[in-house]
């Protein structure tokens, strides 16, 4: 009889803490000139300080070119010349964040140039706001919603849209 008193109990316990788990999504942030930025921590593969690439010719200005990550041929792209944010010298805060992109058998590894990493966050999927039409320098298509942490705004990017690069979509057709 003890274990069916237990059992409920138990039920309980893990019925309320079900909701936290499945209801907070954690994102890296990181910063672009004088905005933060999230994507996914699930679609972080590492953080890497920035190294010189190897070019590509004829790929827009934002893709970097490519490095060569454990035998695996990365491409880089640029973030700030991506959203059309003013250039700036790389420095050592300067960090390429790794990040997968695709589902299944259909995935890509590839680089992003940031100003700097912030921190990891954890958001409550009810705080997550929807992207206005306006007042960002980021073509909202990339944006999956906007958060306040600490004051502060944090726009979370949809990495799969992000990362479409238009010389890998012309390979692929």
């Amino acid at each position: 009889m003890s274990q069916e008193n237990e059992t409920p109990a138990v039920e309980a316990v893990l019925g309320q803490n079900t909701p936290e788990i499945t209801n907070t999504i954690q994102y890296l942030s990181f910063v672009l000139g004088k905005e933060e930025y999230g994507v996914d921590i699930l679609r972080v593969q590492e953080i890497r300080s920035w190294e010189p690439v190897s070019r590509v010719p004829n790929v827009p200005p934002y893709e970097k070119g490519v490095v060569n990550l454990r035998g695996a041929i990365v491409p880089i792209i640029d973030l700030r010349e991506r959203f059309s944010l003013s250039k700036v010298e790389y420095t050592p805060l300067t960090v390429v964040v790794v990040l997968q992109t695709g589902s299944g058998s259909h995935t890509r590894i590839m680089g992003v140039v940031v100003d700097s990493v912030s921190d990891v966050i954890s958001v409550d999927k009810a705080e997550i706001q929807g992207a206005p039409d306006f007042g960002t320098k980021v073509s909202n298509e990339f944006i999956n919603g906007l958060v306040s942490v600490s004051e502060r705004m944090v726009m979370l990017l949809d990495v799969d849209k992000l990362l479409t690069l238009e010389s890998f979509e012309q390979n692929e057709n």
